[in-house]
């Protein structure tokens, strides 16, 4: 019998399952319905304002409301607009689905389920194995990011089986998604009173303490998911697709292994943290993978710039599932919904502010300017989070020492 944390593994594969297939699919789906870039866009950002509003109740109402009683009413919300957006034609009807539904164009698992399900991860495991609980946690979300992006082939699968009109796989295809969007909701409906851990049933407060770290890590919270908009996945691809000439399927390919080896350096990431700390293993590892970004541009070829992203991906991801653990290392187990919702609605404001200024720098100086603004930012970043927080352990490493 699966205990909490183990249907909680289920669901966020399932969930990224799904938004790696969505995040491939949904404009190549909207363009087949003969939509403007204009309405594609907004429909897009209609999805991720979505997922901003329900980031924000969740952090400060989902204690409250009940853990797991949050989690099934969004896992509905997602299905109800999964199958609206199957069955919908007009631009309205596809916005207002995207909004409901949370539908998330970015193609990585960022919206409130994520935020509530990182907050009661701890509750499940005792702090020696938190670490390790988050790094099977990402491996889990990295690999329903790589394969759901392949599932996006759906569509030439149904055509060729089945027989069926582009118009009518591209729409058996959003089914798809549909289904795999409600299996999180049978798994959160077999976790038990462990997730309930923590919860606030009044009006809660933060220590003064746990509210001066909140504020100082989110202040750099911030500067690193601005850095993180000028290096998303889409203009990191139109970075390759134009300096080097490949194909859409080259890059894709590209990007299926780079997702493989985030995952594998998530485990790497909770080993190396149990012998030098959390945060020496998020500074250590994130400012090699920002100066091995920087020398892709400089490569004479596509092979080469490919191997060096891929020992930068290798790297960069190591930081997630420490920084997730520390977060909720540091502040009391009441606190940790509001610390978790605050973190990542401050990433969700940064990774939505930058790629516009990220287009800008392309168009005005040269492709690769947003990569040597956006690696300089992170190292920035790197260097000021060790100056702050290097003295602040959690229990475990307190505890060691």
């Amino acid at each position: 019998m699966l205990n909490d944390r183990s249907w909680l593994y289920v669901a966020v594969l399932a969930r990224s399952l799904a938004t790696g297939m969505i995040g491939v699919l949904l404009g190549v789906y909207l363009a087949a319905l003969d939509l403007t870039p204009m309405a594609i866009g907004a429909i897009i950002g209609a999805g991720l304002a979505g997922a901003t509003v329900a980031t924000a109740a969740v952090t400060f109402w989902a204690d409250r409301v009940g853990h797991r009683r949050a989690l099934l009413a969004m896992t509905l919300f997602t299905v109800l607009g999964a199958c609206v957006l199957s069955l919908g034609h007009s631009p309205w009807t596809l916005g207002f689905a995207a909004f409901v539904g949370m539908v998330n164009g970015m193609g990585r698992d960022r919206g409130a389920a994520l935020v509530l399900e990182q907050a009661v991860l701890p509750a499940t495991t005792t702090d020696a194995n938190r670490t390790m609980a988050f790094a099977k946690y990402n491996v889990l979300q990295d690999v329903g990011h790589a394969f759901g992006s392949l599932l996006a082939a759906l569509p030439m699968v149904f055509e060729l089986t089945l027989d069926a009109s582009p118009d009518g796989a591209q729409r058996a295809a959003i089914w798809a998604y549909a289904l795999l969007c409600a299996i999180p909701f049978f798994a959160y409906a077999r976790l038990g009173s462990s997730i309930e851990s923590g919860r606030v049933l009044g009006p809660g407060k933060l220590t003064p303490a746990s509210r001066r770290t909140l504020t100082k890590i989110s202040g750099l919270f911030a500067i690193d998911s601005v850095a993180g908009g000028f290096l998303t996945t889409a203009l990191l691809a139109y970075f390759f697709y134009e300096r080097f000439g490949v194909s859409a399927s080259e890059i894709g390919v590209l990007f299926f292994i780079a997702r493989i080896a985030n995952a594998g350096s998530h485990l790497a990431a909770a080993w190396l943290a149990k012998r030098i700390g959390l945060v020496n293993t998020m500074v250590f590892t994130h400012i090699p993978s920002s100066l091995l970004l920087l020398t892709v541009p400089f490569m004479p070829d596509f092979e080469t710039a490919a191997i060096l992203f891929l020992l930068r991906e290798s790297l960069v991801e190591m930081d997630v599932p420490t920084r997730q653990s520390y977060v909720m290392a540091v502040v009391r187990p009441e606190e940790r919904t509001f610390a978790s919702g605050i973190t990542h609605l401050v990433r969700l404001g940064g990774w939505a502010l930058a790629p516009a200024f990220a287009g800008l720098l392309m168009a005005g100086h040269s492709l690769a300017t947003p990569i040597y603004v956006g690696a300089a930012m992170k190292i920035f970043y790197d260097l000021a989070l060790w100056r702050a927080f290097r003295n602040l352990k959690p229990p475990e490493e307190d505890s060691a020492a």
